[in-house]
C-alpha cells in the first residue's frame, strides 16, 4: 500500500524524535522521490519533530543526549534536501555568524543552535570555538550578516561578549548587526545589561529570538 504524504511526514517526524538519523534520511529520500516539496518536508516533518523534542526537553521528559541525537538526525536530513531548497528558491531568513567566544572550547550548545537555525532557514557562518571579538565583527561585516550569535560556558569568558558589543558600537554598527548571547552561566538580566540585543536560555528558543532580531 502506498504511504500517503501525511503519514510519511509523520513518520519522518517520529523517527527524528526517536533520534534515528539513518532512518530519517531514508524516509526523506523516499519523500523526495514521491515529489513532496522540500519546503514541506522541512516545515511539516523536520521542524515539527524538533519542536516536539524542544517541548519535551523543556518539560524534562528528554535530556541533552536525546536532543543531540535528534539534532544529528535533523542536520543529516536538512543536508539531504538543501540543494532542493536552494533550487526552489526558498528564501533564507537571514545570515548569522555563530561561535563560542575566545577562551572557551565548549561547543555542544552552539552546535545545537546551529542545527536548529539551519533547519529554520537561517544561513549560518559557524566560526567554531575560541573566537576573538575581532573575528566575530569582521566576519559579520564581510558576510553582511544580520546577527552575531555568541556562546559561553565559562564565567571567565563572558566578558568577551561585552567586547564584541563594544566593537560594534565603536564602529557604528550597533543596531545594524544585532547580537544574541547564550550559555549556562548567562542570565537574561546580564545579557541586557551588557548591551546584547537578545538572549537565549536554550537552543530550542534560539530560533524565535534570532527570527525576531533578523526582522
Amino acid at each position: 500500500m502506498t504511504m500517503t504524504m501525511d503519514l510519511l511526514l509523520k513518520e519522518i517526524s517520529q523517527e527524528l524524535i526517536n533520534g534515528e538519523a539513518e532512518r530519517v534520511v531514508e524516509l526523506v529520500r523516499s519523500a523526495v522521490k514521491k515529489s513532496i516539496p522540500a519546503k514541506t518536508i522541512l516545515e511539516d516533518a523536520l521542524i515539527a519533530g524538533m519542536n516536539v523534542v524542544g517541548e519535551r526537553f523543556k518539560e524534562h521528559e528528554v535530556f541533552l543526549p536525546e536532543v543531540l541525537m535528534s539534532a544529528k538526525a535533523m542536520d543529516s536530513a536538512v543536508e539531504e534536501i538543501r540543494p532542493l531548497l536552494a533550487s526552489n528558491a526558498v528564501r533564507s531568513l537571514g545570515k548569522v555568524v555563530l561561535g563560542t567566544v575566545q577562551g572557551d572550547l565548549h561547543d555542544i550548545g552552539k552546535n545545537l543552535v546551529s542545527i536548529m537555525l539551519k533547519g529554520a532557514g537561517v544561513e549560518i557562518i559557524d566560526l567554531g570555538k575560541d573566537v576573538s571579538p575581532e573575528k566575530f565583527v569582521e566576519t559579520a561585516k564581510i558576510e553582511n550578516a544580520s546577527v552575531i550569535g555568541m556562546s559561553a560556558l565559562l564565567t571567565t569568558t563572558m566578558p568577551v561578549m561585552s567586547r564584541v558589543v563594544g566593537l560594534l558600537r565603536e564602529q557604528g554598527l550597533s543596531g545594524k548587526i544585532k547580537t544574541v548571547v547564550g550559555g549556562a552561566p548567562l542570565t537574561r538580566e546580564w545579557a541586557m545589561e551588557m548591551g546584547a540585543d537578545g538572549y537565549c536560555g536554550d537552543a530550542i528558543g534560539a530560533v524565535e529570538v534570532v527570527k525576531q532580531l533578523i526582522v
